[in-house]
Order: structure tokens, then C-alpha cells, then sequence
């Protein structure tokens, strides 16, 4: 049995990216990934969100939890394969707060007792005030616990430390999920954790771990602190992947994306399988899979052992210890496929779209009214001759013109077309004819309706669109010769400005030379060849190589603004700036700390170009 962790940053953007793209359904994705238990972090969406087939995969049970008030922000999920195992119960949150409708029983709940913000010792906020309970923490949709029988599952998603501010709720949510593992192991149970811890564990997790200016400060930080204390040898959990591999170096399982840093594995590793120690007889192996792509994160993942020997000579095998053949109708309550969505006794707004019979459009509608019936004629006065075919479209595509005789034709009045071709029968009009006492008051009303309107100055009717403009009757606000040279001179103001431009750049009389000012079509070449190249990227300064151009896409007032970096990948021990690296630790065989806008470089050509 495999159990596979990874940060896939968010469910719907995991599709666009290669292998998971050829994949026509996320049952296929699931099945690729190879493993019993999969649990996903940072999913990003919401339940409305959520796709009907990546909450109820055939083969899988599928577990969630989302964010109250954000949308589109962390979550986590936890995919089962009923073929292999069945979850025994299930639970949102570390606290015990989140519950479904209505509340979980005695029966439900995993355990017995719950963290309690009273009787642990959390970090003050900047105001000096603690959380007198743990709801705001569990609010975000950081953790599911899931009940396998032989172990209980938690699938967590760990706060990021994005600002000082931020840092007594990541302290405080990992105080939470510390106490909650110590109530269910006081319980008896072993548990396994998994998930994005958002920490180094050691210096050897950190690409910049080796430096001398982080290896003596490195569990300065409170969650780095926290955690050493929480891992074996001196805390209770053990990293079962590092198990296997004590003194592998770049392990890493995280990379900063916006500087391409998983090229050169510059990166850490946060992502861990932690194990309490009576599931470490049961573990068979564990890895990364850093070949796996699709997120910034790659999946981690264990193997069990199928059958294990105690210490008394006693054998234990995995079928026999979890829950394989539970009925798949007897799920926990928070199960996706127990959703009243997906229960079959609530509507979704989709039933309403779903394709049914065509219905008939009415009577009175647009596209009756396009083919002639018994109860409609055509207007008396309406000569023979002239009438359109009726067997073709009404609707006659305008010919293309030139923009001064699509003017003429925006201008043209609806005059020009005839009256409607289509009429009430009036004997339809008589048998709907209103009694005699309110004839002179709808006779009023009719009058007014069929009064054109008015049209605004510059507005036109919809059917001028469809009216085929014609030069013979031109409209009565004529178009003077002043206004016609006018929008000649308009049309052909680039291709003059560019003769212009050009005889300036390479006038021989502005060179001091004498010879004609008329440039040459070679010399005109020559100039705007030299003016239309995309400019050459400067040379950073350490390296004396080509930079590379970037453009700034966070919200600000540089967004869309380009400027250049050294093209060298990053790596250990790159050049950060003078105030975040020593510059005795700078490696030059990395990027430099070139930084150049794409304005200055612009304005640099330019000088160099007129000086030339």
C-alpha cells in the first residue's frame, strides 16, 4: 500500500500541465499517480467549485475541506481507493469546532478530546492578545483527519509565514495540530501526518542550509524551533522519508518558481510523512518524486509492508488490519459521495441547462415573423414588382466600402427602406378589438406607440445596419471638400510621417555633408531597420553576458513595465544583493545581482544611436 502526499496548487490548474493534460478524466490522474491513499493540498477552490468527477472519482472516496471566507484559497482532500481501503470515520479540522449538519455523534467523531486553546501555551499576536479558541485556525481549510483503522490519518496544510504578522498564527496552528497528535496517541492510536508543513527540519532541507551564516543561526526561528523539538530524537513523530535517506543532499521538494529555480534544484524541502513510532515497522519505504511536474511542489509518498512480524513472533498482515471490505454505503458523513448535491434529493442550477426538447419559439416572436403565415399579408400599397422574396433571408450583409461611403450610409435614414412586410391580419385585430367604453383611451395609446421615436443626435436605428447604403440618395447633411482632403491627409499621414522621419534621420545636409537632402530608399531602409530591431539586452557586469528580460506581472504601478537580470540560473549561494548575502558567500558560478529597467536600456540605445 502506497500513501502519496503532494501540493498540487490548485485542482483546476494541475489539468493544463503535462502528463495530467492527456488525461480525459481525474479518476485517470488519480490512477497515474499509483497510490492507495492520496492527499492533496492547497486545492484551491470551494465546494460549488468543485467538479462532480474530481469529487466522486469511480474507484476513490473522496474527502474535503475548504475555507470559509476565502475562495479559491488552500483546501485540502483526501482520495481513498475503495478497491484497497475504506476510511472508518472522518473529520474536518484539528480543533473539533468544524462540524457538518447536523453535528457529528459519539460515533462519528475520532476522538474523545480535542485541543483546547486554554491549555496550551500560544504565541501573542503583535497587540499582545492570544486566541481564546481555536476557530479563526481552523477557519482557512488547513486539515482533514481520516480513520484507516490501523492508523489515523492527518492531511495538513500549514501556514506560510508571508509576514512578521503572520507569524503567531502559523505558531499557534502548529501548536494545535502537536496537541491534537498527543491527545490521539494518549488515546492509543498511531498516527501518520502528512502534508505541506511549510518548514525546514534541518539545514540540510534548505538549499542555503550549508552556508556558515545560516547553519549557526538556523533554528533561531520559532518554527523551525518548534518543529526540532516535535521530531525524534527528542520529540515523539519521526520523518519516515529521512529514514531512508539520512545524508541525501538536495531532497528538495519545494522550488520558487518565479526564478526558475527547479532547473538548478534550488530549493527546500517542507513537504514530510511524519510517523508515530508504532507505524515505523510497517513502513516498507519512502521517496520524492521530483520527476513528477504540474505544481511548484512535488509528491512525497511511503510504502507499507503487506504483512510484518512483533517483537513476540506474532504475523500481522495489512488486509487483515484495515478496513478493505466495508460497505461503501456505511462512509463517514463527510465523504463527498454523501453530499446532498450528489445524493440525488437536491437540484443543481446545471438540471435547468441540461439539453431537452427544442421548444417552438411563440407566436409573436422574432423568428415567426420572418416567414410569411395565413393570419399576415403584405401591405396594400406595397407594388408587386418590388417585393422581396420571401424564400430568402430578409436580411440583406452590406457590401464592403470605403470609410467615407460607409459614412454616407451610417448617415442614411430608414426612409429608404419600406414599410414592414409583415402586418396583423385584420381580421386577427378585430376578434382582440377592446369594448367600446375604452376604445378612444386605447385608440390613444396605439397612436402613441406607433409614433416613431425620436432618435438622439449621432444615434441610429438597428436596421440602418442592415440597409444596403447606396450613393444615388445621398443623406441631407452633405460632406464638404474640406472634410474629404481632411480625411485623405488623415489616411495618409503614417506613410508621410514615416518619408519624414526617415529623410530627417539620414539628411546629409544635418551630417554637414553636401549632397542632395534626398534620402535614398537604401539609406531610408537602413534607418528604419535600425529603429524597428528589438534592442540588444545589455551585459550583465560580473559576468559580461547577455541579460535576460522579464516583465513585472505583481500589482503595482511597474506592473507591465520589463527590465533585465543576469541570465545565469540561480543557485547556491547566488548573489541576493549586499544585504541579504555576505559577500564572502556569494558564488559567482550563479546569477549576479544585475538588475537593469528596460526604459534605461531603451534610453542608452537611443543616446548611442544619435551619437552615431
Amino acid at each position: 500500500m502506497r500513501i502519496l502526499s503532494w501540493n498540487i496548487n490548485g485542482v483546476r490548474t494541475l489539468p493544463q500541465y503535462h502528463p495530467w493534460n492527456t488525461f480525459t478524466s481525474f479518476q485517470a490522474i488519480l490512477e497515474h499517480l499509483k497510490a492507495d491513499i492520496i492527499c492533496f493540498q492547497e486545492m484551491k477552490t470551494s465546494r460549488s467549485g468543485l467538479s462532480r468527477c474530481a469529487a466522486l472519482p469511480d474507484d476513490f472516496e473522496a474527502f474535503f475541506s475548504f475555507p470559509q471566507n476565502k475562495g479559491g484559497y488552500s483546501g485540502v482532500a483526501v482520495y481513498a481507493n475503495s478497491r484497497t481501503v475504506i476510511p472508518l470515520r472522518a473529520e474536518e479540522g484539528l480543533s473539533g469546532i468544524l462540524q457538518p449538519k447536523p453535528p457529528l455523534t459519539s460515533d462519528d467523531r475520532i476522538s474523545r478530546s480535542y485541543p483546547c486553546a486554554h491549555e496550551i501555551e500560544l504565541m501573542p499576536d503583535e497587540h499582545g492578545s492570544t486566541p481564546s479558541d481555536f476557530a479563526a485556525l481552523d477557519a482557512e481549510g488547513r486539515a482533514l483527519i481520516v480513520d484507516f483503522g490501523l492508523f489515523v490519518l492527518i492531511n495538513v496544510y500549514c501556514p506560510n509565514e508571508t509576514s512578521d504578522a503572520r507569524l503567531p498564527f502559523k505558531i499557534n496552528f502548529h501548536v494545535m495540530l502537536q496537541d491534537r497528535v498527543e491527545k490521539l496517541m494518549n488515546e492509543g492510536r498511531e498516527v501518520v501526518v502528512v502534508g505541506d508543513i511549510n518548514v525546514c527540519a534541518t539545514p540540510l532541507d534548505h538549499c542555503d542550509g550549508h552556508l556558515a551564516s545560516n547553519t549557526a543561526t538556523f533554528y533561531d526561528h520559532p518554527a523551525r524551533a518548534w518543529f526540532h523539538r516535535w521530531l525524534s530524537p527528542i520529540g515523539c513523530m519521526t520523518d519516515a522519508v529521512r529514514t531512508f535517506w539520512p545524508g541525501r543532499k538536495a531532497m528538495y521538494t519545494c522550488w520558487n518558481t518565479k526564478i526558475s529555480a527547479r532547473e538548478t534544484n534550488y530549493g527546500t524541502r517542507v513537504d514530510y510523512i511524519l510517523v508515530t513510532p508504532g507505524m515505523l515497522p510497517w513502513i516498507k519505504h519512502g521517496d520524492i518524486q521530483p520527476s513528477l511536474k504540474g505544481s511548484d511542489h512535488c509528491p512525497i509518498y511511503i510504502d507499507l509492508h503487506d504483512e510484518i512480524t512483533t517483537d513476540a513472533g506474532e504475523r500481522l498482515f495489512l488486509r487483515d488490519v484495515l478496513p478493505i471490505d466495508k460497505n461503501r454505503e456505511d462512509l463517514p458523513r463527510l465523504a463527498a459521495r454523501r453530499w446532498e448535491e450528489y445524493s440525488g434529493k437536491q437540484k443543481l442550477l446545471s438540471m435547468f441547462f441540461e439539453k431537452g426538447n427544442k421548444p417552438h419559439p411563440p407566436s409573436n416572436s422574432p423568428l415567426s415573423s420572418l416567414s410569411p403565415t395565413p393570419d399576415t399579408q403584405l401591405p396594400r400599397d406595397y407594388s408587386g414588382a418590388a417585393q422581396p422574396n420571401h424564400t430568402q433571408s430578409a436580411i440583406l450583409i452590406p457590401s464592403p466600402n470605403s470609410s467615407l461611403r460607409s459614412r454616407n450610409a451610417a448617415c442614411a435614414s430608414t426612409s429608404q427602406l419600406p414599410e414592414p412586410l409583415l402586418q396583423s391580419n385584420p381580421s386577427q385585430s378585430r376578434q382582440t378589438e377592446p369594448p367600446a367604453s375604452s376604445t378612444k383611451r386605447k385608440s390613444s395609446d396605439n397612436a402613441a406607440k406607433k409614433a416613431p421615436k425620436k432618435l438622439k443626435g449621432g444615434q441610429s436605428k438597428l436596421s440602418s445596419f442592415f440597409a444596403q447604403p447606396t450613393v444615388s440618395h445621398p443623406c441631407s447633411q452633405e460632406i464638404s471638400p474640406s472634410e474629404v482632403t481632411d480625411y485623405q491627409d488623415y489616411i495618409d499621414s503614417d506613410h508621410q510621417l514615416a518619408l519624414e522621419l526617415a529623410a530627417s534621420l539620414e539628411n546629409p545636409l544635418s551630417q554637414g555633408l553636401a549632397t542632395s537632402a534626398t534620402p535614398s530608399a537604401s539609406q531610408s531602409k537602413a534607418a528604419w531597420s535600425q529603429l524597428m530591431a528589438p534592442i540588444q539586452p545589455p551585459n550583465c557586469l560580473v559576468h559580461g553576458e547577455p541579460a535576460k528580460e522579464h516583465t513585472v506581472n505583481k500589482p503595482s504601478s511597474n506592473k507591465g513595465k520589463t527590465f533585465f537580470l543576469c541570465s545565469r540560473p540561480v543557485g547556491p549561494g547566488y548573489d541576493k544583493g549586499k544585504s541579504e548575502r555576505l559577500r564572502e558567500e556569494v558564488d559567482h558560478r550563479y546569477r549576479c545581482n544585475f538588475f537593469k529597467w528596460g526604459n534605461d536600456v531603451r534610453r542608452e540605445a537611443k543616446d548611442k544611436f544619435s551619437a552615431s
